[in-house]
């Protein structure tokens, strides 16, 4: 099932996580959107540089440190997505009280594990 899915802190390095977890979401057949603060591609998808107006969204993945992700918060609660993981180092419990009180499911896990157990 296709889950679309928002990578928040993508990068166009090979050897980050974030380019890693584009990359396999895709492979995987899901619809990706790699937002990041640098121009680039990843593959042939473009890494958004702005906090761009998406509807039904899955999943939203985190891959930016707990004191940058405050400016993202009004951004992902109101688009309401099923759910946020919280990949190692991200983890952000003032974050994760307030979208599960908007009734957004939180895991902190790391997505590549998860879309390769099967578990995404």
């Amino acid at each position: 099932m296709n889950k679309r899915t928002i990578v928040i802190g993508a990068s166009n390095n090979p050897d980050r996580y974030s380019f890693k977890a584009v990359s396999l979401l895709h492979q995987y057949g899901h619809e990706v959107f790699p937002l990041g603060i640098k121009k680039g591609t990843i593959g042939q998808i473009e890494i958004l540089n702005d906090k761009v107006d998406l509807t039904d969204i899955d999943t939203v993945t985190m891959y930016i440190n707990p004191t940058l992700q405050q400016e993202w918060y009004f951004y992902i609660l109101n688009m309401q997505p099923k759910r946020i993981i919280f990949n190692p180092g991200t983890e952000n419990s003032e974050f994760r009280k307030l979208a599960e009180a908007h009734g957004i499911q939180c895991e902190e896990a790391c997505t590549l594990v998860l879309l390769n157990t099967n578990q995404y």
